[in-house]
């Protein structure tokens, strides 16, 4: 069940290609989602890093934002999710998530997640979000960070409907926010390309679909479930080897057997 869930499954697809009941495959999600979050915590700290990428995806649960204004809900367990994601260049290892708004206190709950794991000097680069300057000096320290924006021009496409294309992205400029990093390293396409990856494995992450979270809490399980497994059991098709044995935190390609019993 667990290798259906991380390979692109929903959990009704799930259900009927296994023949157990929904409500037992969402236990058993949360089991292992919940110590997959503490399992990483554990073993993912004091890293020592060279260059780190970091950028937010978006998701939501239950109904989107506009329909959520609509109806005037205001429980901050529907609507937009984001999902921080910090993942090392060279490794590819998945060092720090972390899921909520888009919003300055849940970059800095990000940034100090990714403090966490880290440790020693390190060049890191990120969107233009604005907050995430504050939180890295927060957290981080402008002393042992070099950091580097990439700012993305885009442009309207007019040719193609609005409401599922986005804008295009016609160039980008980089700029030096603190420290001294090497702006011809800084880019972002590195973890933008570890988005697309979540959104094929995560069958509530596939856009334009019915397949949505229908609880905040299953969504985080979820992730936490899919960024244990990437780090883990999946051998990066550029690495040769799954990202913890590339960072030196394992020497072998973990099985789903073994991280079920390592989260215990």
């Amino acid at each position: 069940m667990i290798q259906h869930l991380v390979e692109g499954c929903s959990i009704r697809t799930t259900e009927r290609i296994t023949g157990v009941e929904k409500r037992t495959i969402l236990s058993l999600l949360a089991l292992v989602g919940c110590r997959s979050e503490q399992f990483m915590a554990q073993r993912i700290q004091n890293l020592q890093v060279k260059e780190v990428s970091c950028d937010e995806i978006w998701g939501y649960v239950g109904m989107k934002a506009r329909t959520k204004a609509r109806k005037a809900i205001s429980s901050k367990q529907l609507g937009d999710a984001w999902c921080f994601i910090g993942m090392e260049r060279h490794t590819k290892l998945i060092l720090a998530w972390h899921l909520g708004q888009r919003n300055r206190e849940d970059t800095i709950a990000f940034t100090e997640k990714l403090a966490h794991a880290t440790e020693g000097n390190f060049q890191i680069t990120t969107d233009a979000f604005p907050p995430y300057k504050d939180a890295i000096i927060h957290s981080l320290g402008a002393q042992h960070v070099d950091f580097a924006q990439v700012i993305k021009i885009y442009r309207s496409n007019p040719d193609s409907e609005t409401r599922y294309s986005p804008s295009v992205c016609i160039g980008c400029k980089k700029t030096t926010t603190f420290g001294n990093p090497d702006l011809s390293k800084a880019t972002t396409s590195h973890i933008e390309r570890q988005n697309l990856t979540v959104r094929m494995g995560m069958r509530r992450m596939t856009r334009l679909t019915n397949a949505f979270s229908k609880k905040w809490i299953n969504l985080k399980h979820a992730y936490a479930l899919q960024f244990a497994y990437y780090n883990f059991c999946r051998v990066h098709q550029t690495l040769r080897v799954t990202p913890a044995m590339q960072s030196g935190i394992t020497d072998h390609v973990w099985t789903i057997s073994e991280l079920i019993q390592a989260t215990h």
